[in-house]
């Protein structure tokens, strides 16, 4: 049996999958801040598994899991996982002394672009890009129905992407980068009035006709539209899937996006032949990708 583990930045998400690869359980724990604590929520997540089905740790094939951060998945090791309290971590060589099963490390939105794939039982031949719209913007890429990370671990990190010189400046110091313009982190910071919603507050207020939140929510729509573009013009995805929390929001932020990708078709017969608002799609409410694409690691 396989165990999965998304390690979000308040939840510990842990999914068991049997051989046949149905889910046989699932459990959601609080996360800890640190590295200590990150490790004992993981081994905890594991343990409370395990006395649900009751089975033994020797079932366990295999345990994934995924996380924030900078992740060298060979080596094991978690990097600039700042939400989680977390600068340097051997995560893999921690939790292989609780368990005696192989342990696999990777991304978290790297987890979830393969949990995708296989929720969406796309053929084993295809390919897809996993566009995660949430504090950030990144995405994983499925492709030939494996993870395609790139020399440097740094495939799909497109939010880094500058699409505008005289957009608002991010973290990193650049001026109209796609997670700027287009992720959770992004949307607060150009609106600045410290809500916790601030997407949404965005998207109310331009309804109601604010000049600012108007020009906000265009840079948003059109964020997403252009990683849309991008995935699809740099590796060709059979799909594009959008999850994330700004997906949660569904047509009010992607019907938006899908406007914008019509337009771009119909100025460009070459834009228009790769059909890219039918290559976009939601991801089904509700689905713990990250932590069953932590579970499929051992095979990636």
């Amino acid at each position: 049996m396989r165990v999965g583990i998304d390690v979000g930045g308040t939840k510990t998400e842990a999914v068991l999958l049997a051989d046949d690869g149905t889910l046989a359980e699932s459990v959601r724990l609080p996360t800890g801040w640190g590295p200590s604590a990150v490790i004992d929520s993981t081994v905890a997540a594991v343990t409370d598994l395990v006395s649900k089905a009751g089975i033994r740790f020797e079932h366990l094939s295999t345990v994934g899991v995924g996380i924030p951060g900078a992740v060298d998945s060979r080596a094991g090791r978690v990097t600039h996982a700042l939400n989680l309290g977390v600068e340097h971590l051997e995560l893999g060589a921690e939790l292989a002394r609780h368990f005696a099963a192989p342990v696999r490390i990777e991304n978290d939105v790297n987890a979830a672009a393969l949990g995708a794939f296989h929720v969406l039982d796309l053929p084993a031949s295809g390919s897809m890009a996993y566009l995660n719209l949430g504090t950030g913007l990144a995405a994983g890429l499925v492709l030939g129905g494996e993870l395609w990370r790139g020399s440097r671990g740094a495939a799909g990190e497109i939010g880094h992407i500058l699409v505008d010189p005289l957009g608002p400046l991010d973290l990193d110091g650049q001026p109209g980068g796609l997670e700027v313009m287009a992720s959770g982190s992004g949307i607060a910071r150009q609106w600045g009035t410290g809500e916790d919603n601030s997407v949404s507050a965005v998207l109310d207020a331009a309804d109601a006709g604010d000049t600012r939140a108007l020009e906000i929510r265009r840079r948003l729509f059109e964020g997403v539209a252009t990683s849309v573009r991008i995935l699809v013009l740099t590796v060709d995805v059979d799909l594009v899937v959008i999850g994330g929390g700004i997906s949660h929001l569904g047509d009010r932020v992607l019907g938006g996006v899908g406007s914008i990708l019509e337009a771009w078709g119909a100025q460009s017969p070459f834009i228009d032949s790769l059909d890219l608002p039918s290559r976009m799609r939601r991801l089904p409410e509700g689905t713990p990708v990250a932590a069953l694409g932590a579970a499929y690691l051992g095979s990636n």
